[in-house]
Formats: C-alpha cells, sequence, structure tokens
C-alpha cells in the first residue's frame, strides 16, 4: 500500500510542477521580424582596479525590434551584485533603457566576473551582462570634489 501511496504521490508531483509550469517568457514571439530585440551598448563592463567599497554602473540598452520590449526578469548570479533599477514598463521601438548594477566588495582582493541575466520578451532573450574588475589591496580610495574615484598608493 505504501509503494502505491508513493507512486501516486510521484504522478501527482510530476502532473503539477511538470506539466503546468509556464515560462517567464510565454509571451514571447522567437523569430518573428515583428518582435523586440534588445541590444545593450556593451555586454561586459571591467571596472578596473577597484580598492574595496561598491562600484556601479548602468548599462544602455536600445529596443531596435518592432515591437514593444518588455523587460520579464533582471537577476545577479550572486549577493555581492545588486540590480538597483531596470524598466519595468514597455520599451517601445527605437527607445532606450538602463539597467542599473551594484558591486559590493568590502575585503575580498583579488580577479573577479559576475553575471546579470537579462529575460525578456525579445527574439534575442535571454541576455547574460558582465561586471569584471580587480580588488587591489595595494591602494586606498582617496575622495577629491573633483573626482571621487581618485586614488593615490598607500603609505605606511
Amino acid at each position: 500500500m505504501k509503494k502505491i501511496g508513493l507512486i501516486f504521490t510521484i504522478l501527482i508531483f510530476t502532473a503539477r510542477f511538470g506539466f503546468s509550469q509556464t515560462s517567464a517568457n510565454s509571451d514571447v514571439i522567437k523569430d518573428d521580424k515583428k518582435a523586440p530585440v534588445i541590444t545593450f551598448e556593451s555586454l561586459v563592463h571591467d571596472f578596473g582596479n577597484m580598492y574595496g567599497g561598491e562600484a556601479i554602473y548602468e548599462f544602455s540598452f536600445k529596443n531596435t525590434g518592432k515591437s514593444d520590449l518588455l523587460l520579464t526578469d533582471v537577476h545577479a548570479g550572486c549577493g555581492c551584485t545588486v540590480i538597483q533599477d531596470w524598466p519595468k514598463e514597455p520599451i517601445k521601438k527605437n527607445k532606450t533603457g538602463k539597467i542599473k548594477v551594484k558591486y559590493n566588495n568590502v575585503t575580498v582582493p583579488g580577479k573577479f566576473s559576475k553575471v546579470v541575466t537579462v529575460t525578456s520578451n525579445a527574439n534575442n532573450s535571454p541576455i547574460t551582462l558582465t561586471i569584471q574588475g580587480n580588488v587591489d589591496q595595494q591602494y586606498e580610495k582617496k575622495t577629491t570634489p573633483e573626482n571621487t574615484n581618485t586614488t593615490i598608493p598607500k603609505t605606511n
């Protein structure tokens, strides 16, 4: 009797979660000439040498397709990367938008490469964006009114 109950449970689970799921992009018009196309100015941003703390970058994109572009999900691959802002409203054709990404690093030195996945109703969805750089312990950040990213070597 326990085997029948287990088999029944597996069948219910499979039917519920296997066949009834809909894609987040169920309204995507793949391979349609009238579909939106998301075109980024750059898919990779290199912060270069960083000196701890945080760094922010805005990825700019344009809807180069024929219909409205709708971003359905924008998420980072880890907790040290935060999506601060992204358009929730449809982007008309030939209009632009920005995705604001913040990288937090307080103490971990070395090279890093983090990904952000952008899912939309575009023909070319999903898109993977990358932020990268190097956290260098040999420098300390100095702030001046003219340039908030001025750095000088540490002195002992």
